[in-house]
């Protein structure tokens, strides 16, 4: 399992965490009942507080896709892909519609937002 923490960024570190794994559960990288690294290992690893990786592997097995097992560590949980797809989807769909308002106050015409959201796609990660 690969994490990036980037300290660039005003995202916690503990969310970006969360993010990763979340995106590398839905991608398939890892697999249910996948053991994790310990939360001391993955803290560790990533030079952070054994707290922050705490947080992020609770905030994950609070969002159903971590189970705990005493004793043994955490494991990636069996999840319905498809509904963690359609929330996504929704939250997508939320922020289109921000950026849709907020073209609209800016004089931003349909073709120009069409167009800016290609050049956005086409664009290298």
């Amino acid at each position: 399992m690969e994490l990036i923490i980037r300290n660039t960024v005003n995202q916690p570190i503990y969310d970006q965490i969360c993010a990763q794994i979340k995106a590398q559960i839905i991608a398939g990288q890892l697999a249910p009942g996948e053991a994790l690294p310990s939360i001391r290992a993955l803290a560790k690893d990533l030079k952070i507080s054994v707290i922050t990786t705490k947080r992020a592997y609770d905030e994950l097995e609070a969002e159903g896709f971590l189970y705990t097992v005493a004793g043994k560590g955490c494991f990636v949980a069996e999840k319905n892909l498809d509904i963690i797809r359609e929330q996504q989807l929704k939250d997508l769909e939320a922020h289109l519609a921000a950026a849709v308002e907020l073209a609209r106050t800016c004089g931003v015409s349909p073709p120009e937002l069409h167009e800016m959201l290609r050049i956005l796609i086409e664009e290298e990660p």
